[in-house]
């Protein structure tokens, strides 16, 4: 066997043969290691369908690599003599293959790119650790973005964003006259038996191996592996994409906010797993929307809308993770201290949405961003459930979830336990936005016209105690002026049925009583 050059080392979220620690390398000469290590599956006990996305996706990127005339050191979770974290397995491999050099591209997460930075004293070997190219703005960017500005709101940054891509641009100024059309994309949805079906993909033997070693080996985590029908490789991925552009995009924009309990993904891409896997390209997937807008197939308003999300928000909660850590996943600006429910793992409460939400992340590992942020988001704001807790539920429990996009998107946007650094305000509703944006309510065991007292949508009472109790920290913030100036007209004996409803319930859910 020719001698080892470069050990390239790529990890479970890097699948793309375009990874920056591939570039220049030589077949003949180097040496790709994959790793399954039990440390990445159990440092938060991460749902079930997750795990055999990424450890199917992985064996089959593997077999992607093989053909392309790589030669592939993988490591399977049951290889015996695993030593169960990236380092052993790295210095294991040295010993193998006694490589020149190891390159890797860097980490997604702080403390993985942490354990990195010291490989090169634990190896006694140079260690290049390359920028990682499939994000269009690097750390050193959104830092000088960053500097110098008093407020780092994500509208500014996408502007940015849209003029270095030139998507739905026209010169200088964006395509329509306007950058961002969200106002046109908050309408409620109704079920609709000819909505397209979102693709699915049977598992090979492959995926069928994966599953069963989830399931013998992961049984105390969330969900079951039966059932299991995303991609798992480049080919499903595209395939996926080229569906959503075609069926769901013409529709992505206006119901994206809307919630219905037998139509989980409605026109949403479920594309969001295989971007951050690495089996899509995010720009070459905007541009393909883009195309479908000039091309008179989608939109404008849909199509600036999932650009955004990519380009804008998915590019911004990174800068963001990567500008404020470490320290920034334990922010509790609110002081919430409340354990998460019993009920977040098993779904059974007597909150039709909660219960449909979570039900529905049990079953598919998967919820919309709506679903994320103003059912389960917003219940654990209110109730003020501890948000280190909460941001290590949402990293469990989601496929798409990776610490650099979750951790953001939980403690600044959901949870708004960085105090505003992410958001303009804490996203919180009253049940009367979830009837107005769902159908979660009707049959539910609470009546969400009742505002306090027995019966009544326990959202509603929530919603005016949080405000009170929170007024010394937020009733100076102006997008929240208008509920703060309702508040204080209300009659004080008002006010205090509202608390007393939120203390009875918050009682309940504290005493584990059902609710």
């Amino acid at each position: 066997m020719p001698a080892c050059r470069n050990l390239i080392f790529i990890l479970g979220d890097q699948l793309s043969p375009a990874i920056s620690s591939l570039e220049g390398a030589n077949p003949a000469r180097d040496i790709i290691l994959m790793v399954e290590v039990a440390e990445e599956t159990t440092y938060v006990r991460h749902h079930r369908k997750k795990l055999v996305l990424i450890l199917s996706a992985m064996r089959h990127f593997a077999d992607e690599l093989r053909g392309l005339g790589y030669r592939v050191d993988y490591i399977r979770l049951d290889t015996p003599d695993n030593n169960g974290s990236f380092t052993g397995e790295l210095l294991r491999a040295v010993d193998r293959h006694q490589p020149e050099r190891i390159i890797v591209t860097e980490a997604g997460e702080w403390r993985v790119l942490e354990a990195m930075r010291g490989w090169a004293e634990q190896t006694a070997l140079p260690v290049e650790i390359s920028t990682d190219t499939r994000f269009l703005a690097s750390h050193t960017e959104f830092r000088q973005w960053a500097e110098g500005r008093r407020d780092l709101t994500m509208e500014f940054f996408y502007r940015q964003m849209r003029r270095k891509t030139g998507l739905l641009m026209e010169g200088d100024q964006p395509v329509g006259g306007r950058w961002n059309f969200d106002a046109e994309n908050r309408k409620a949805a109704k079920p609709d038996l000819f909505r397209p079906a979102h693709p699915r993909f049977a598992p090979d033997a492959i995926t069928l191996e994966v599953m069963t070693l989830v399931d013998q080996r992961f049984a105390g985590h969330m969900g079951h592996a039966s059932g299991f029908s995303w991609g798992v490789t480049r080919a499903d991925a595209e395939r996926a994409a080229d569906t959503f552009i075609a069926d769901f995009l013409p529709g992505f924009g206006e119901t994206q906010d809307a919630m219905l309990k037998d139509d989980p993904f409605l026109n949403h891409s479920l594309l969001s797993f295989y971007i951050n896997i690495g089996l899509l390209d995010p720009l070459a997937l905007c541009r393909a929307a883009e195309r479908a807008y000039f091309e008179g197939r989608a939109p404008l308003n849909a199509v600036e809308g999932f650009i955004r999300q990519i380009i804008g928000w998915r590019e911004y909660v990174r800068g963001i993770y990567w500008l404020l850590m470490p320290g920034y996943e334990t922010r509790n600006f609110l002081e919430a201290k409340r354990p998460l429910p019993a009920f977040f793992w098993t779904g059974e409460t007597r909150m039709a949405c909660l219960a449909t939400v979570i039900g529905e992340t049990i079953e598919n590992a998967y919820a919309h961003h709506i679903q994320r942020l103003m059912i389960t988001g917003n219940f654990a704001l209110l109730a003020g459930l501890d948000p280190h807790a909460v941001h290590e539920w949402y990293l469990e429990v989601y496929a798409d979830a990776f610490e650099w996009v979750e951790l953001p998107n939980v403690i600044g946007m959901s949870q708004f336990a960085d105090g505003g650094v992410l958001a303009t305000k804490p996203y919180a509703a009253s049940g009367a936005y979830i009837d107005r944006m769902s159908d979660y309510c009707h049959g539910c065991h609470y009546d969400v016209k009742r505002k306090t007292g027995e019966g009544a949508c326990p959202f509603n009472a929530l919603y005016w105690d949080f405000l009170d109790r929170h007024q010394a920290r937020l009733s100076r913030n102006h997008r929240l002026a208008q509920p703060y100036a309702t508040w204080r007209r209300m009659e004080e004996a008002q006010r205090q049925t509202y608390r007393q409803s939120a203390a009875q319930f918050l009682q309940k859910l504290d005493a584990g009583e059902p609710v």
